[in-house]
């Protein structure tokens, strides 16, 4: 079985190293990359990683300018990840919460935001969920992005851009703002996975958003998922 490929970005040497002894200690995971915000740009590129782990501050480069050259770069050969997702998958690793970094990065193309103090088992699903090509936020997180970027429920832009969707889109949409992976949108609507997800890189390119994570959030301001 192909192991996960795992980048760590972060300036903090002793984090990046206790990071990677928990990251190769699951059978299904490898660190292709360990580095600093300064050598990302340098390395990233040639890790060929499926999920990059990346801090927002560090001093030198920082981790939305990382983030924003990995989505201008162009996907390899092999296209978009599961899901329709962008290759790799990014979630930015911080301590830091903060309402206006959160919504930076996720218009930035981020597919998940977790915080440092997350639990290892959970940090390694997480990991699993963001190459499977699901959005993961720490729930501290998830909850501001309700809060604060989803309070404008039945938004008018929102709705108009969900008109672009066909019937069978807005559903499938529906389920993956409400957190449901492609199998188990397949098992529920009789549909391969490989269907779902033409149907998610579909729907992200009609609804201009790069990942799952803004797809989502676009729905819920929209109204079309119960908050």
């Amino acid at each position: 079985m192909a192991k996960i490929r795992v980048a760590i970005v972060d300036d903090e040497g002793l984090l990046r190293s206790g990071l990677q002894l928990m990251i190769d200690a699951a059978e299904d995971l490898q660190v292709v990359c360990s580095c600093t915000g300064a050598d990302a740009l340098r390395l990233l590129p040639q890790a060929n990683a499926d999920v990059v782990l990346l801090d927002i501050q560090m001093p030198e480069v920082d981790g939305l300018t990382v983030l924003r050259a990995l989505r201008a770069t162009p996907p390899p050969a092999a296209g978009r990840g599961p899901g329709g997702r962008a290759v790799p998958a990014v979630a930015m690793l911080t301590t830091f919460a903060a309402d206006d970094l959160i919504a930076e990065a996720l218009r930035a193309g981020a597919d998940g935001y977790l915080l440092k103090d997350t639990d290892p088992g959970e940090l390694v699903a997480a990991i699993r969920a963001l190459a499977a090509g699901r959005p993961m936020l720490s729930p501290a997180v998830a909850r501001t992005v309700i809060d604060g970027y989803l309070e404008g429920a039945d938004d008018p832009e929102a709705l108009q851009r969900l008109m672009r969707l066909s019937p069978r889109e807005r559903e499938i949409l529906a389920m993956l703002a409400d957190g449901s992976s492609n199998a188990v949108i397949g098992e529920r609507l009789y549909l391969s996975a490989s269907t779902v997800k033409d149907y998610v890189s579909a729907i992200l390119a009609k609804l201009g958003v790069t990942n799952r994570v803004q797809a989502a959030v676009l729905a819920h301001r929209a109204g079309l998922t119960d908050v």
